[in-house]
């Protein structure tokens, strides 16, 4: 075949590339960032361009950014999980007791006993999830209640400030590598293991379709409920390592460690252009809401603008968001009635 032969057909591929990237959300999301970013650096070019408002940048999204990674992957199956910041904080609790215990520990053991102690709040969230099939809203509110009561009776008013952590673990917050934080490093690199796995194995795949629809996956012989559970395990792990990271990041961890967060989290995914109803959406747009969302609470402030309206502001973004799934959804299933009438 010539090359004249295929040049239309490289041409045609390409003009379909760069259309889907122009109709992706997540261009949308990247190009409101770089807007709000262009106008708080022109209003303070601290914000940006000095060497701390580079790294804040950067660094103040990557606790969020693990946690909406962790919860886009349960909410395409359908679900959600309310209990990842009463699991920030007791990861960030027991990272403090580590080192009270024993200074010297190796900071890759901290980091493991993160990632346990959330996983096995993501393992009893989705046990009771799959096996007795109770809806993951409620199951997981209650475990955020539990957790957040055991936490603060457990802490009470004690508090565990900078000099209960061993230097090395603290530096760790601030340290960069060719100007990018290493929390933001990690982070990033959860970001692409996670998305590659959704975007190439058979099991990421088999999670977008119980989302889609549970019913017809479980006809279709998928195994729902292992999936479903080892997302829920996979989200707890992750708001465990979240927990070290707000250890590192803040040097310090008490009852109210991580109240709230969770929150945030749902906002970022749905922000992010993943489907609240399941079945569609991309870490990639989780991860960028969740540095949309940060960037937004530190840059509105300096545009002036009241703690009332940056509230305003996000909620509008969710409500936006959800609206505009439920149009693109149904331009879809309209799109698909015509094609098939059509044939």
């Amino acid at each position: 075949m010539s090359a004249s032969t295929l040049a239309p057909l490289a041409e045609s591929t390409a003009t379909r590339v760069a259309r889907n990237l122009l109709r992706s959300r997540e261009l949308a999301i990247v190009i409101v960032l770089a807007l709000i970013v262009l106008v708080a650096t022109t209003r303070r070019s601290s914000f940006l361009l000095s060497a701390d408002g580079w790294r804040d940048t950067l660094l103040a999204p990557s606790i969020l950014l693990l946690l909406a990674v962790g919860q886009m992957v349960v909410v395409v199956t359908r679900n959600v999980d309310l209990s990842v910041g009463s699991t920030l904080g007791i990861a960030a609790y027991v990272t403090g007791k580590i080192f009270v215990a024993n200074p010297d520990t190796p900071v890759i053991v901290v980091f493991l006993a993160g990632l346990g102690v959330g996983a096995v709040v993501g393992a009893l969230n989705g046990l009771l999830v799959t096996v007795f099939r109770v809806p993951a809203l409620v199951i997981t509110l209650g475990t955020m209640y539990v957790l957040r009561g055991a936490l603060t009776h457990e802490v009470g008013s004690e508090r565990m400030n900078a000099q209960d952590f061993p230097a090395h673990f603290e530096k760790l917050g601030t340290q960069q590598v060719l100007t990018i934080p290493v929390l933001t490093i990690i982070a990033l690199v959860v970001v692409a293991a996670v998305g590659y796995y959704l975007h190439t194995a058979r099991g990421g795949r088999e999670l977008y379709a119980i989302g889609s629809d549970p019913d017809a996956a479980d006809l279709y012989g998928l195994p729902s409920a292992r999936r479903v559970f080892g997302a829920f395990v996979l989200c707890g792990a992750l708001a465990g390592l979240a927990g070290v990271f707000s250890a590192a990041r803040y040097a310090t961890a008490f009852s109210g460690t991580g109240s709230g967060i969770e929150l945030q989290a749902v906002a970022a995914v749905v922000i992010g252009g993943v489907a609240i109803f399941g079945g569609s959406g991309t870490v990639w747009g989780a991860a960028i809401g969740a540095f949309l969302l940060v960037t937004i609470n530190r840059a509105l402030p300096i545009l002036g603008i009241s703690e009332f309206w940056q509230g305003a502001v996000v909620g509008a973004l969710i409500i936006g968001s959800i609206v505009l799934d439920r149009v693109l959804s149904i331009r879809r299933t309209h799109k698909l009635i015509e094609a098939r009438d059509h044939a």
